[in-house]
């Protein structure tokens, strides 16, 4: 249809891509004709079912993996004219868990996803843009991309790397964006933290173990339950910045972590917040989880 903007997206066989998905997609004025894809097209039925009457109109579904130049490439010439008006990059792996026990495959496949994927996407679609001087290109980063937090240290290294890729291109490409959810409720984060909780760490000490899973996990869990947005929240964010006449290259969707940020910047030694994370995990996890459980308690009593 003329007028409306081709919007290509990655990961969208659930959580955030599936929602920023369908919220395109039943745009109320069909602004935007959707491509979702995913790697494996057989996991389609949530999105196809969330997208209802648009599935077919306004939605159509490619395969694509953001760990294949073939495919990546394959995605893209599908497209009529190879044209892509917005680039949404969201498909990402997660990793957590003691350092000692994580083999360096498994690193290298967080960053072949969260980094490399993101920018296969971008080669592929810039030069058009340029040509075209238009289009934009959004990332869905991570507050892990600018504060590291314990345990997470591989998939924050992937974020933080996407956000100086990111800064750096952008002077460049001034219609950059990168999304930075904090925790979101979602399959993928319920299904790992049971996972996590059953693994064995090898090559990790007992003390390093006990911090990670009686300490770390439930407060983790703590925080999701307290402070966790949904898919539907970073959606909305997502279409706003599509949307804004001069769209942020920063946009944290939580504002619960403007002030760990500020922390960070407040302090050039870089102690402050390195202090008050070791306090929160050493000190104030256990403490934290009395009192957000007696939180939550009381609001359910409500």
């Amino acid at each position: 249809i003329p007028g409306q903007k081709v919007v290509l997206i990655t990961g969208c066989s659930s959580g955030i891509g599936l929602r920023i998905a369908v919220m395109l997609a039943k745009d109320e004025q069909k602004r935007y004709h959707v491509i979702a894809t995913m790697r494996d097209l057989k996991r389609k039925d949530k999105l196809v079912e969330a997208a209802g009457d648009a599935y077919g109109k306004t939605l159509s579904l490619a395969v694509l993996d953001v760990c294949s130049d073939e495919s990546v490439k394959q995605c893209i010439d599908g497209i009529k004219d190879r044209h892509v008006d917005i680039l949404i990059n969201n498909a990402g792996i997660g990793l957590v868990g003691p350092l000692e026990s994580i083999p360096i495959e498994e690193m290298k496949k967080v960053f072949e996803t969260n980094f490399f994927g993101v920018i296969r996407m971008i080669k592929e679609v810039m030069p058009d843009m340029k040509k075209r001087r238009g289009g934009h290109i959004i990332v869905v980063s991570s507050v892990m991309g600018l504060q590291g937090v314990v345990f997470n240290d591989v998939y924050a290294a992937s974020k933080f790397a996407m956000e100086g890729f990111c800064e750096s291109l952008a002077v460049q490409l001034l219609n950059l964006s990168m999304i930075e959810p904090g925790p979101v409720h979602t399959e993928f984060e319920a299904k790992m933290i049971q996972d996590v909780r059953q693994k064995e760490y090898p090559g990790a000490d007992p003390d390093t173990i006990h911090y990670f899973k009686n300490v770390y996990l439930p407060s983790s869990v703590d925080i999701f339950e307290v402070l966790g947005q949904t898919p539907d929240d970073i959606a909305r964010c997502t279409k706003k910045v599509i949307e804004a006449s001069s769209p942020r290259f920063r946009n944290m969707t939580n504002p619960w972590y403007t002030p760990i940020v500020a922390l960070k910047y407040a302090d050039e030694t870089g102690g402050l917040s390195v202090h008050a994370f070791y306090h929160m995990l050493f000190n104030l996890g256990p403490l934290m989880h009395i009192s957000m459980t007696a939180n939550i308690d009381a609001h359910i009593g409500m």
